[in-house]
């Protein structure tokens, strides 16, 4: 077990995130499903409990707790190789309730935070070059799904 573990909580719906999230993302998948023993607030002996999840080569647990809500106070950045992964990630993310937000951030249908970053804008962001790395950031605060094209030809002054 990793020394320290994402456990995020929803409102029923534990099993039902674990899979989906697991869907997007190479070295994924279900580990576990733990059943209550005992009714609980959460629901009667046998319902879903927790869901121990590896989302990207990361563990995750997802535990049903009713009542609980997700803020973006946490978020979860995924490193984009690409505008197709981008795209794809931002596309499956914000469908079904989930909503955009800005500058690459959106919250899926549960309300959990993530950030769909291009490795190629952090790259730009942090140029030694101080007027690239502004112009960068200028066209990203810009954004809602982030265009790594726009940013790239911004960051080159065109």
């Amino acid at each position: 077990m990793q020394k320290v573990t994402p456990f995020l909580s929803f409102d029923g719906q534990a099993e039902e995130a674990a899979r989906f999230y697991v869907s997007l993302l190479p070295d994924s998948r279900i580990d576990r499903v733990t059943r209550s023993p005992i009714d609980t607030p959460g629901g009667p002996t046998g319902t879903v409990l927790m869901v121990e999840f590896t989302l990207a080569g990361t563990q995750f647990f997802a535990l049903n707790t009713p009542g609980f809500q997700f803020t973006e106070a946490v978020s979860f950045l995924i490193a984009c190789a690409d505008q197709a992964e981008t795209d794809r990630l931002w596309a499956a993310l914000t469908a079904n309730g989930g909503s955009e937000v800005a500058c690459g951030w959106l919250k899926d249908r549960w309300g959990v935070a993530w950030q769909v970053t291009p490795t190629r804008l952090l790259e730009l962001v942090k140029d030694p070059d101080p007027d690239r790395a502004r112009r960068a950031m200028e066209a990203m605060v810009k954004m809602i799904k982030i265009d790594i094209a726009t940013v790239e030809r911004a960051a080159d002054g065109a």
